[in-house]
């Protein structure tokens, strides 16, 4: 399996900013453009943690919507 392409991630980056709210701060942005995580499960975290939300905090419906748009930028459907 392997990451989208710097453009993709800035693309998924730029969704889930605009479309649900998770703009994440420039050094973590960069990071994840940079050196995305090769599994989706992962960059899904790796979004959370720097809102320092879990999963529960979050609440599941926010983290499935989030892990679609990643699933979808890795090529795995929703």
């Amino acid at each position: 399996m392997t990451a989208p392409s710097q453009e993709e991630v800035q693309v998924l980056l730029d969704r889930l900013c605009v479309d649900l709210g998770f703009c994440l701060p420039p050094a973590e942005h960069q990071q994840l453009v940079e050196d995305p995580p090769v599994d989706p499960i992962e960059f899904t975290n790796e979004v959370f943690r720097p809102e320092g939300l879990s999963v529960e905090e979050a609440g599941l419906t926010m983290y499935r919507q989030v892990r679609d748009l990643v699933a979808e930028a890795f090529g795995q459907g929703g």
